[in-house]
């Protein structure tokens, strides 16, 4: 076979393939030549699995798609191909190669010889057979750590761009507001300011490879009512403004995205896809953002069919388009024939269209898709013979390379939070000598993979192909890490089956053992097929099926009980939490996860994670977070009490910090200033270990209610044995701004509380002052972040 591979056009080149001129009048010459037809074929995706024999791709099938015809379809030109590698399972070069051919078909078969962009999942690594599974964005959170997220995200765009993707569907920046809800995993946690500094860290990361960014879901999915999967959102105007936006914002004016996608939710009565104010008010006017918008899977659909805001394809087409949705993802159907039919009926401008056209083609234009010297070979083939049998090239692309694996062990060992420990941690060298593993995550190779890794995402619908990656369990990790140790194994009882009958069996093993280690926790999975996951929402925070009674049991064996949660959400644990003889919570910490854990138990890497969401103490207390007013924690006129297990951003290392010599330079700050204090942090233990300095800030009087506490600040020091570090900090009066009476964002005068801590529960300095002079008003140019300057102390 002889691939067709584009060539430039003979020079001069049209307008819109010359490099010389700019993006804009490029676009602008392409936009004027352009039908209607081939203007609206730009502004929507169809979606495709690759080939694992090479070939081109092909249309997949879903329940809510109509079959596509590509030949009909492609004359006209198409704006995106959906996840050619992440719908069956396919080799990557021959994905690569699948996709390359696609791309010429697509360019040589339009007029202008346009490609199509490639979008991926990339929510916990590339979503595709065979590439790294990192771990989820709940344990990113937990890591403390924007710069090697940042790292991470550069590692996942460099192999979506070696195989032709341009466009990834991450990160997600909805603020967790209750964990009963499924996708708790996909997000980075409760705190706005922790979900902005490491989401935008992860844009900044997949950016730097040429990879577009996609922010999501905008704005308020995870507020959903009672925690349900695309409930409606009832929250009020500051909620969605203090909480919920934050962390887009940061991402737009700081992470450089260039894609946004709406969310599903309606919040009070109008849905995202449809929200005007939202959409271009906000996003484009207000804030900046001259990306592309672009439709969570059957989003515009949803607007009739869900939301009942349309009474036809091409009414929603029209309400989305209009609020400012540029792009139809994952297949054409609303964007396709209804909104061709409607703007030709003149129910829709075809100005709308042309506004959408242009970002999309503005965007390709900066992918260098419309340069004369584009190629669909990707860099992966750029050196191997594409004429060639195909099967040549199968296995010559690596997508799990050592450099992978290595950095997602980095970011598991970071994630993995240390909730309790008795003294029994980290296990001595050549004790304990009988491990006693117990609990249905103990021989689960998927039990580290969220809901959007490939294995359990694709792989679970093909049950005959092989993971792709290297998965341990954690009785393979274990029986690594502790080689002179027996370890017994039972399962005890399912994830969520409720079956009690292998009971005796773990009973009888942890009664001979001299440890337990109970690997308790989530099997992730999509629409009620899992535990945590996109539709998997829970009713109470109960540890699933008869996980919490096996634990229970487990405990009254006298056995020592370290129990260990594989999981998407936290869980109230009963008794566990106060006997338990240690806790260990990991995040669906990926590929690497179980010898991140075993490594922590060992000691041979000591815990550094601090929680992004709260453990709670009891299981109906949701909706709950730290991030509350101060009627919304224990107060005398409720019966509820909602104090947490283990609080927002705690954690346990294996040694001791001290945190002394608290100076404030300032009292008295103007509501235009900065505050600037600085404290000491030493180790005072015998083992090297890592302090996360949390900054909080408490409003004891405004003019609207605040939260009790809120995160403005974080710093990750590790200190060796006896080092002790200055941590100087200066405070913008910006870091207290919040919505006012009159919706706009101000800085008020009066005395603040800035709370020095290891966790929202754990103040250990407080600098007290005074913002004085006028109410100021801010808007989106206000500074975002603390300066944090660490200096080693003279003689430590």
């Amino acid at each position: 076979m002889t691939d067709t591979v584009a060539t430039p056009p003979p020079a001069p080149y049209p307008v819109w393939r010359d490099p010389a001129v700019s993006a804009e009048e490029r676009v602008e010459a392409l936009i004027r030549e352009m039908t209607l037809k081939e203007k609206i074929a730009q502004l929507y995706g169809v979606w495709v699995g690759a080939s694992d024999e090479g070939a081109e791709v092909a249309p997949h099938q879903h329940d809510m798609e109509e079959p596509v015809d590509l030949d009909e379809l492609l004359p006209d030109g198409l704006g995106q191909l959906t996840r050619p590698f992440g719908t069956i399972p396919v080799d990557p070069a021959l994905g690569a190669l699948s996709l390359m051919r696609t791309q010429a078909r697509i360019s040589a078969a339009n007029r202008f010889g346009i490609p199509a962009v490639a979008h991926e999942e990339c929510l916990a690594g590339f979503a595709a057979w065979g590439a790294t599974a990192y771990p989820v964005p709940l344990s990113w959170g937990a890591t403390f750590n924007p710069r090697l997220v940042r790292e991470m995200a550069a590692a996942i765009g460099r192999d979506l761009r070696a195989v032709g993707v341009h466009q990834g569907l991450a990160p997600v920046l909805d603020v967790v507001r209750d964990v009963r809800w499924g996708r708790v995993e996909e997000t980075i946690g409760e705190d706005p300011y922790l979900v902005g500094t490491i989401a935008t860290a992860y844009v900044q990361g997949l950016e730097s490879s040429g990879v577009v960014a996609t922010l999501k879901h905008f704005a308020g999915y995870s507020a959903s009512r009672a925690g349900r999967n695309l409930a409606p959102v009832g929250m009020g105007a500051r909620e969605l403004a203090d909480v919920i936006l934050p962390p887009f914002e940061m991402a737009v004016r700081e992470g450089g995205a260039r894609s946004v996608m709406h969310a599903y939710t309606d919040t009070d009565g109008v849905p995202s896809a449809a929200d005007e104010r939202l959409l271009t008010g906000l996003l484009r006017e207000t804030w900046g953002f001259t990306g592309t918008v672009v439709a969570d899977y059957f989003g515009i659909t949803f607007l009739k069919t869900l939301h009942g805001v349309a009474g036809t394809l091409g009414e929603a087409a029209g309400a989305a388009l209009t609020a400012g949705v540029d792009v139809e993802l994952p297949t054409v159907k609303a964007f396709g024939t209804p909104l061709l039919d409607a703007v030709r009926r003149g129910h829709v401008a075809e100005g709308d269209v042309d506004r959408a056209v242009r970002r999309v083609l503005l965007q390709k234009t900066r992918l260098g898709l419309l340069d004369p010297d584009w190629s669909p070979v990707p860099p992966a083939l750029r050196d191997a013979d594409t004429t060639a049998d195909p099967e040549t090239l199968r296995g010559t692309v690596d997508l799990d390379t050592a450099a992978n694996r290595q950095l997602a062990a980095r970011v598991a060992e970071q994630a993995v939070v240390l909730l309790r420990n008795d003294g029994i941690l980290p296990l001595s060298p050549g004790t304990p000598r009988r491990i006693a593993l117990i609990g249905p995550n103990s021989e689960a190779p998927t039990a580290v993979l969220g809901c959007y890794s490939f294995p359990v995402h694709v792989g679970g619908q093909h049950p005959g192909t092989p993971l792709g990656i290297d998965l341990p369990t954690l009785r393979d990790a274990l029986v690594a890490e502790f080689p002179d140790a027996e370890v017994l194994v039972a399962r005890g009882t399912g994830v969520d089956d409720g079956d009690t009958e292998g009971f005796a069996e773990a009973l009888a093993l942890a009664r001979r053992a001299d440890v337990v280690v109970a690997a308790l926790g989530d099997r992730a999975g999509l629409f009620g097929r899992g535990t945590s996951g996109e539709g998997c929402d829970a009713e109470s925070l109960v540890l699933p099926g008869a996980q919490q009674r096996l634990l229970d049991a487990l405990l009254d064996t006298g056995t020592p009980v370290v129990t260990t949660l594989l999981a998407g959400r936290p869980y109230a644990l009963g008794r566990a939490a106060d006997e338990s003889a240690a806790v260990l919570q990991a995040f669906f910490p990926g590929e690497a996860g179980t010898a991140a854990i075993a490594s922590v138990l060992s000691g041979r890497t000591g815990p550094s994670g601090r929680l992004p969401v709260s453990v709670p103490r009891r299981p109906g207390v949701q909706p709950s977070t730290y991030l509350a007013s101060r009627l919304g924690h224990t107060s005398e006129v409720s019966s509820i009490d909602p104090t947490p297990a283990f609080g927002f951003g705690h954690g346990l290392t294996y040694t001791v910090f001290a945190w002394d010599d608290l100076v404030v330079e300032e009292a008295e700050v103007p509501t235009d200033g900065a505050v600037r204090l600085a404290l000491t942090v030493a180790n005072t233990g015998d083992r090297s270990g890592t302090e996360v300095v949390q900054l909080y800030l408490h409003d004891p009087v405004a003019s609207v209610v605040q939260p009790a506490q809120r995160l403005i600040g974080y710093v990750r020091l590790d200190l060796a044995p006896g080092e002790r570090k200055r941590v100087h900090v200066e405070v913008p009066a910006d870091l207290a701004s919040f919505t006012g009476r009159t919706g706009r964002r101000v800085v008020e005068p009066g005395e603040l509380e800035l709370r020095l801590s290891a966790s929202s529960t754990e103040p250990r300095l407080t600098a007290r002052l005074t913002l004085t002079g006028p109410v100021r008003r801010v808007d989106h140019h206000r500074r975002l972040h603390a300066r944090f300057t660490v200096r080693p102390c003279a003689g430590g």
